[in-house]
């Protein structure tokens, strides 16, 4: 799998004088998603994906110092996203969930994200916010139906992976991305989902992973590859999550499920309890990689929604 930083990949995006796009929707049927999973952006995602995925193998987020001046400006964005919050408390409404503040948070994150963006990139790099924007945009859940899944998800990640293809962001930065960028992304989503009682969106009800995310799960299991204090079978104890929850991504998702849902953990969370099973971190890492690519690359009522440019293109991979 190559990395979205390769020469390859970069060659469309990281040019001065390369024409940007308006990007746009390009999945239109449930045959289109075979030529999706042929295309330069597919390519480019899952070697983003896999890139990060090997960096974090057995760090701890206590580990991460983020020195990168391009993670540092990251997380300021996502703080900027979170005070916003507090300037936008939920309305009173009869209706618990899907509070319609929402919709004027979104609606902000519409507006700014250019200059939110263009405070993050080299101004040599500006001309490709046109592009950029759009997966930042989509990134934090959807302001008609207020529900937020791992599609929306998939599009902050294309973001950042946008980034890697613009050499906005090297490889070296990799573990800073998930363990510094990413992590503050989860805290500032899950909190736009409590905050404004956002609906999962394309829930698989009792039988999906989780209501709201899936890549942590991913970093978050290769942080358990190497040197991990705990077995599979161990980690669906709450006791477990918790003395854990600070060090694993994959340990505070599970943290963070026993905060959201009461009841015994396997008639909850089947999914995550069946994998509690399977002997070693390293089988559960490549079984998500694939799950993934399964529950939610390949599933048209998600990517349909995907924008696609020239930063990531829908033409056929090379």
């Amino acid at each position: 799998m190559s990395s979205p930083n390769s020469e390859t990949a970069l060659e469309a995006g990281a040019e001065t004088s390369h024409q940007y796009i308006d990007p746009i929707k390009r999945i239109k049927s449930v045959e289109h998603v075979a030529a999706w999973e042929k295309s330069q952006a597919y390519q480019d995602f899952m070697g983003f994906i896999m890139l990060v995925n090997t960096s974090v193998k057995g760090k701890k987020i206590t580990e991460c110092t983020t020195s990168s001046e391009i993670c540092k400006k990251l997380i300021e964005m996502l703080d900027t996203l979170n005070t916003w919050m507090d300037e936008m408390p939920p309305t009173d409404q009869p209706q618990r969930y899907g509070n319609k503040a929402y919709r004027d948070w979104h609606k902000k994150l519409c507006e700014s994200s250019e200059s939110l963006i263009q405070a993050v990139v080299p101004e040599e790099q500006h001309p490709a916010v046109r592009e950029l924007k759009g997966y930042l945009n989509d990134g934090f859940g959807n302001a008609t139906r207020i529900d937020y899944g791992s599609g929306h998800e998939m599009n902050y990640a294309a973001f950042l992976c946008c980034l890697y293809k613009l050499r906005v962001l090297t490889e070296a930065e990799s573990m800073e991305v998930a363990l510094g960028v990413f992590k503050r992304y989860l805290e500032v989503t899950r909190r736009l989902q409590t905050w404004y009682h956002m609906e999962p969106a394309g829930s698989h009800g009792v039988w999906g992973l989780d209501d709201f995310q899936f890549i942590p799960y991913i970093w978050g299991s290769a942080q358990l590859t190497t040197h991990a204090p705990l077995l599979p079978k161990d980690f669906s104890e709450q006791k477990m999550a918790v003395e854990h929850s600070k060090e694993y991504m994959f340990m505070e998702c599970i943290r963070y499920i026993h905060e959201c849902k009461t009841g015994p953990f396997f008639e909850h969370s089947p999914t995550l309890w069946g994998m509690t099973s399977v002997p070693y971190w390293e089988k559960i890492n490549t079984g998500l990689v694939k799950m993934y690519k399964a529950e939610v690359l390949q599933k048209f009522p998600i990517v349909q929604h995907f924008l696609f440019g020239t930063v990531l293109s829908f033409e056929k991979a090379t």
